[in-house]
């Protein structure tokens, strides 16, 4: 049952925006059912590729939330996330679950934008310095968007603790995840400090 001093949860989404059975949209929908605040960050309607535009729907959403907020991002999600916390005041914010993050500074499989796109749309250079809050950085052994090593690298950087999920491919639909309940345990780690 949810209590009145329960954060608000924001989910961050990666470049493909809300995907119907995304782990993400399904913990917004259980957290949602059992009473908690939920916000998702909306997608995009122009240039859906600017990080300027989507840290500033991140930081919309934040600012309208009433009192404290976790973070729940994936994938781009959480290049969205230390961006933000670059440029904001983050005081609010209790702590962030950073999911699979990728690494915009080596080429991703084919359909996803190229190192000099991702330059060009003010993703990169991806900031590397501690974060103002506590974060769980969940790493895959085998995710074709990022190596466990520089996820491990990213997590020490911004401060955060790293947790390794094993062979998880991009945590998405598209390695066969839909419902992922570990994200309810990780997310209560991040809230539990």
């Amino acid at each position: 049952m949810s209590t009145r001093t329960d954060p608000v949860v924001v989910i961050v989404p990666g470049l493909r925006d809300h995907v119907e059975d995304h782990w993400q949209t399904l913990l917004a929908n259980r957290l949602t059912e059992a009473g908690r605040t939920v916000r998702t960050v909306p997608p995009l309607t122009e240039d859906s590729l600017s990080r300027a535009a989507r840290v500033a729907a991140l930081d919309k959403v934040v600012s309208e939330a009433e009192g404290p907020v976790v973070l729940v991002a994936h994938s781009a999600g959480v290049i969205t996330t230390v961006h933000w916390a670059e440029g904001h005041t983050a005081a609010q914010v209790l702590g962030a679950l950073l999911v699979t993050p990728p690494d915009f500074d080596t080429p991703l499989p084919e359909g996803y934008p190229t190192p000099e796109v991702l330059g060009e749309h003010g993703w990169t250079p991806v900031p590397r310095t501690p974060l103002p809050f506590p974060s769980v950085v969940a790493a895959s052994a085998n995710d074709p968007l990022g190596t466990a090593e520089q996820v491990a690298g990213l997590a020490r950087d911004w401060g955060g603790a790293l947790v390794e999920l094993g062979e998880v491919g991009h945590l998405n639909p598209a390695s066969g995840y839909g419902p992922w309940p570990r994200a309810e345990e990780l997310l209560r780690d991040v809230e539990n400090g």
